[in-house]
């Protein structure tokens, strides 16, 4: 049964994901990607990587995507005009694709990196050992020692990054009328 699950989840994932790109309306996209979110969400649980599940479903399925829809609908991106791209365009675009996807499997199997690579050792962990005095563990309490005393600047430099992102949708959905004189009301894109 779980094998049954990981190729459903997976199929979900990846289904949606293509269906992220090939979508014509922005909030339709947006939809897809919170669907492929969850579905990596799902996996983890699989994998029996709760706290990871938890913080995909929050912080990518949950406030990102929000914050996506927020945008979108602020800039009314969801009528957008469609761009029909030139052939020097797309031939571009092939030939950069093919040369990631050969890097990649040249990455692969021909570097090392193939199942013949020894895999770590995982040693029994001594009878006394406790989260404090082992150097790697998995709960949320050193996850967040971790992140509010060595990665504080890295967080707070995110945390102003999408205040700036916020405050620069809100001036950009403010159009000014012709007159100058007060700020016209902001287009709200309706799907």
């Amino acid at each position: 049964m779980p094998d049954f699950l990981f190729y459903l989840f997976s199929a979900l994932t990846v289904l949606s994901a293509f269906l992220v790109t090939v979508s014509r309306n922005a909030v339709n996209g947006a939809m897809y990607m919170i669907v492929s979110f969850v579905g990596m969400a799902a996996l983890f649980v699989l994998l029996e990587a709760y706290f990871l599940a938890a913080l995909q479903v929050l912080v990518y399925a949950g406030a990102v995507m929000v914050l996506f829809l927020f945008i979108i609908m602020l800039l009314d991106a969801g009528k957008g005009r469609t761009v029909r791209p030139d052939r020097l365009t797309t031939a571009a675009a092939c030939i950069g694709g093919l040369l990631l996807i050969s890097g990649l499997i040249y990455i692969t199997f021909d570097s090392g990196a193939a199942p013949s690579t020894p895999l770590p050792v995982i040693t029994e962990l001594p009878e006394n050992a406790t989260a404090t005095n082992i150097p790697f563990t998995t709960s949320s309490r050193s996850f967040g020692y971790g992140l509010f005393t060595k990665y504080m600047l890295p967080f707070q430099v995110t945390g102003f990054l999408l205040l700036i992102a916020m405050i620069g949708v809100i001036v950009l959905s403010k159009r000014i009328d012709s007159s100058g004189d007060e700020p016209a009301k902001p287009r709200i894109a309706k799907s």
